[in-house]
């Protein structure tokens, strides 16, 4: 491995809950939690103090951080991510004005259903990243994923676009990345309309990944035909196989835990950290696995 990979920034995601509206038979965000455990996100004081203690953890030039002998990063951001973190709309503001405020670029991932007008033009002017998840264009599709909540209702594309024009309009700096995992469900789509329709400046194509359960995996051929089927979208498009989404995120469970998948999740489950705000993002970080080369096959450059 190089010792000079540079990468622009070093991405956090935080996943503040496990709740969602929707059900997709497929999702991962599915934690251990031990018995009369809180969500970090339920107390606003202590996801102040985990925000704080994270940033000054991964903050550019933090030398006492592991990474920083491995790769150096411009900046860092976090990512607000679910289950569904809109289900916390009232938290969310603030949340990301205050990560913003002490050092992060900030991002959320949503699958769109809450994000109304409303909440987009608060949270807008102080993330550089929205992230939306569309896993079908079909409503018969959608409801065989579980894209739907308890009343059947799906998600109103049309509604959610006008709603990211606002604000895009609002603040020319924020970036669209649409995330669509590709599954034995969707795997004959076209999504070439939706992609023209959102115009997103990055579409993450994710092979479905089984560290949970299998339900709708797909096989090498089924991807690779999706893959290409959708090439005219090469110049936005991020394909993520399942060996590149091994060890290779940096993620914090909603108990304020730093979490990592691997080849043995299937069998033993995630590995975790001790809290970070019990013992400190360094002590917790300690012993995590995490790849340098493939987060940086992702997101860098090398020297």
């Amino acid at each position: 491995m190089s010792a000079s990979i540079q990468t622009r920034e070093l991405v956090i995601n935080w996943h503040i809950t496990e709740a969602c509206n929707y059900g997709c038979v497929f999702c991962h965000s599915i934690w251990g939690k031990p018995k009369g455990a809180r969500d970090v996100v339920k107390d606003m004081q202590a996801s102040r103090n985990l925000i704080r203690e994270v940033y000054e953890f991964f903050r550019p030039g933090n030398t006492e951080n592991p990474l920083y002998r491995q790769m150096k990063w411009q900046s860092v951001r976090l990512n607000f991510a679910g289950g569904e973190p809109l289900l916390y709309a009232r938290q969310m503001p603030e949340l990301v004005r205050f990560a913003h405020e002490t050092g992060f670029n900030t991002s959320l991932i949503t699958n769109g259903s809450r994000l109304t007008g409303a909440l987009l033009d608060e949270l807008a002017p102080y993330m550089s990243w929205l992230g939306v998840s569309l896993d079908s264009v079909n409503p018969e599709i959608n409801q065989r994923i579980g894209r739907t909540d308890r009343r059947g209702v799906q998600l109103d594309v049309a509604g959610l676009a006008r709603n990211i024009q606002a604000a895009r309009t609002a603040n020319p700096a924020l970036k669209l990345k649409v995330n669509t995992v590709v599954n034995a469900a969707n795997a004959s789509e076209d999504f070439s309309a939706l992609i023209r329709a959102l115009s997103p400046e990055k579409w993450k194509i994710l092979r479905m990944l089984p560290v949970v359960n299998s339900n709708l995996e797909i096989d090498d051929r089924m991807f690779a035909e999706f893959v290409m089927r959708h090439r005219a979208f090469r110049k936005i498009s991020r394909v993520e196989d399942n060996s590149e989404m091994l060890e290779s995120y940096i993620m914090i469970d909603p108990l304020g835990r730093f979490y990592q998948n691997g080849q043995d999740t299937r069998e033993s489950g995630y590995q975790y950290s001790l809290p970070i705000l019990d013992v400190g993002a360094l002590s917790a970080f300690d012993g995590m696995r995490f790849s340098v080369d493939r987060y940086a096959a992702r997101y860098s450059e090398v020297a």
